[in-house]
């Protein structure tokens, strides 16, 4: 039977205020990204949400960015590969205390934002994460775009990896996303996503903005969780991989 992990980047909010489509995503979601305190989230709001994955039976992971929370983290920023490696370093050992804490286990690690593109085509900053991940726990698994430089140094590290997705967003000719300085970034009719999203999960293809058909590897499939129909479009696209007969399971290092 094919199976797809089913993903949404998640805590990222401040305080006592939780974002308010979190809860109910974790009832279709096998992974659970959540931020770790730079491009959003923060103490409080990293071990409730950590807390309500493991009540769930969501695997976690770690979601960490750049240090912008004016700019969620979306802005790219001039870091050398060192501070990479020492703030994805940073951030997973925040959420992992949270996790650990709570009797969960991290499952993988995912970058958020510019810092997820920027290492998505730079070899030294994908390298950066590579490492900063494989020192951490050589056992977690990376969340990267398919196809993408952070992939590539996966592979010659030796640590494992699950090639990233996305329901919402269009695609590049050269198999990135496009910039959401575009207009075409996002996906917003329900019925072209679902159609990219069985492509992708049943053919292993996505059809770019220029309508250029790509090959791409489908481990992981992001589905963003601050749309206003976020929570609908989630069970329904739960639902119809269901009735395809694809299986939603998280991967998995054992």
């Amino acid at each position: 039977m094919p199976s797809i992990d089913l993903s949404c980047d998640m805590g990222e909010a401040f305080g006592n205020y939780t974002m308010p489509n979190d809860e109910a995503l974790l009832d279709y979601i096998s992974s659970a990204s959540i931020a770790c305190g730079f491009h959003a989230g923060d103490p409080a709001v990293m071990q409730n949400t950590v807390a309500a994955a493991i009540k769930k039976g969501v695997a976690i992971g770690a979601h960490p960015g750049l240090p912008d929370l004016q700019g969620f983290g979306r802005r790219e920023m001039q870091i050398s590969p060192k501070e990479a490696y020492q703030m994805v370093l940073y951030q997973i050992g925040a959420l992992y205390a949270f996790v650990k804490a709570a009797g969960g286990r991290l499952n993988h690690v995912k970058a958020h934002g510019a810092l997820y593109n920027m290492a998505g085509r730079d070899p030294a900053l994908a390298r950066a994460i590579v490492d900063a991940v494989h020192d951490f726990d050589p056992g977690l698994i990376l969340f990267a775009l398919a196809g993408s430089e952070m992939v590539v140094a996966a592979k010659k590290t030796g640590l494992a990896y699950a090639s990233e997705v996305f329901a919402d967003r269009t695609y590049q000719d050269d198999g990135s996303l496009t910039p959401r300085t575009r207009p075409d970034a996002l996906i917003t009719d329900e019925e072209q996503s679902l159609k990219q999203v069985l492509m992708m999960v049943n053919q292993q293809q996505v059809i770019s903005s220029s309508k250029k058909t790509i090959t791409l590897k489908a481990d992981t499939l992001c589905l963003h969780g601050d749309g206003s129909h976020a929570v609908e479009f989630a069970k329904t696209i739960h639902k119809t991989l269901v009735d395809e007969g694809v299986a939603i399971k998280a991967p998995s290092r054992f």
